[in-house]
């Protein structure tokens, strides 16, 4: 199994696999290639398992060509507005406004001004899943952390919010 080394002046060493399912290794410059190689082997295990994870989920959710790109963002425009509403009004609350970007490395987000965004890639996603980040972001209006009180809003619209926030994980 292949990995691509990089050395910087960290003082341990670390094995990381990417979204796109590459293996990084990170290393001391001082740390020699023996130390790297028996690092790498004792992890074996746990990166055969995770890149088996990795695999499956860009399987299931391969990158869009650009007319699924475009598919993805009309529903995004035609489902989320409605979402929002929906859970905003058994929230009580209702964001400044609401866009739809094409960030590939979070679902949503939420300003301190009160702007959510949502991630067009979202809509690969199950109805569950999708109602999961609405809420979350929504919760952001109200908390701006990840705090207690912030899961125990999000609970309170949502009682399964940690089995539907593990679909978007892998």
């Amino acid at each position: 199994m292949d990995y691509e080394l990089i050395r910087s002046s960290r003082r341990t060493l670390a094995l990381e696999i990417t979204r796109e399912g590459r293996v990084l290794l990170r290393a001391p410059h001082q740390a020699t290639q023996e130390q790297i190689d028996s690092f790498f082997r004792s992890r074996r295990a746990w990166l055969e398992t995770h890149l088996e994870r990795v695999e499956a989920h860009l399987a299931a959710h391969p990158t869009p060509d650009a007319a699924q790109a475009q598919a993805l963002r009309a529903k995004a425009l035609e489902v989320l507005p409605g979402r929002v509403q929906y859970y905003g009004a058994r929230m009580g609350l209702k964001p400044v406004s609401l866009t739809i970007t094409g960030a590939k490395t979070r679902f949503g987000s939420c300003s301190s001004q009160g702007r959510i965004s949502f991630s067009w890639l979202l809509m690969q996603y199950p109805r569950e899943a999708v109602d999961y980040v609405v809420v979350h972001e929504l919760a952001h209006l109200v908390h701006q952390n990840h705090g207690p009180e912030f899961y125990k809003l999000v609970a309170s619209v949502l009682p399964d919010y940690r089995q539907r926030a593990a679909l978007l994980r892998f």
